[in-house]
């Protein structure tokens, strides 16, 4: 069994939940927010079987998408407060951690 943790961002995370449960992934949605844009976020938690890992992250893959986004050089590094033009950065995803589970009790 594994523990697949999934950060992705809030535009994607209704569709994402929907999905999940429409392909029968039980998942835990916590909220959350990222250190490089200070953006609202949505850490998934789901416990697999290892046969279907893949499978989980296909879902994810195919409802979390990438954007870009224009912010000023300020928000990112406080010493370009000269810089006024904003900078497109490139936001969204998903990124997922995978890790072992020993065990999995459900009361």
């Amino acid at each position: 069994m594994k523990l697949i943790l999934a950060i992705v961002q809030d535009k994607d995370s209704q569709q994402l939940q929907a999905h999940l449960v429409k392909d029968g992934f039980r998942s835990t949605r916590l909220p959350s927010t990222g250190g490089f844009l200070k953006s609202g976020n949505s850490t998934f938690i789901l416990g697999v079987e290892d046969e279907k890992v893949d499978a989980a992250l296909d879902v994810i893959k195919e409802n979390c998408h990438t954007r870009t986004q224009f912010v000023t050089p300020s928000f990112i590094l406080p010493e370009a407060a000269n810089m006024s033009d904003p900078v497109e950065v490139q936001v969204g995803g998903a990124t997922c951690f995978i890790l072992p589970v020993d065990k999995l009790v459900r009361f």
